[in-house]
C-alpha cells in the first residue's frame, strides 16, 4: 500500500513537471525552437499538440514552424 502511494506521487510529480515545462514552452515569448519543448509538443496527444501549435503560431506566425507543427503538405507552413 505504501509503495503504491509513493509510486503514484512520483508519477504525478513527473506529469506536473513535464506538463509545466511544455506549457511554459508553448506560451513563451522568446523562441519556438527550444529543443526539449519541441520534442515534448511533438509527442503530445493530438488535441493537446494542436492547441500548443496554435499558441506558438499566434506568437511566432512569421517564422518557420517547429517540428510537430509543420503542415503535412509543406514543412515550411504551419498546420
Amino acid at each position: 500500500m505504501k509503495l503504491a502511494r509513493i509510486l503514484t506521487l512520483v508519477i504525478l510529480a513527473a506529469v506536473f513537471v513535464i506538463g509545466g515545462f511544455w506549457y511554459r514552452y508553448v506560451t513563451n515569448t522568446d523562441s519556438p525552437y527550444d529543443e526539449v519543448g519541441i520534442e515534448l509538443n511533438s509527442r503530445m496527444p493530438g488535441p493537446v499538440n494542436k492547441w500548443g501549435c496554435e499558441k506558438l503560431h499566434a506568437t511566432f506566425g512569421n517564422v518557420l514552424p517547429p517540428y510537430g507543427c509543420q503542415s503535412e503538405a509543406d514543412s515550411r507552413s504551419w498546420r
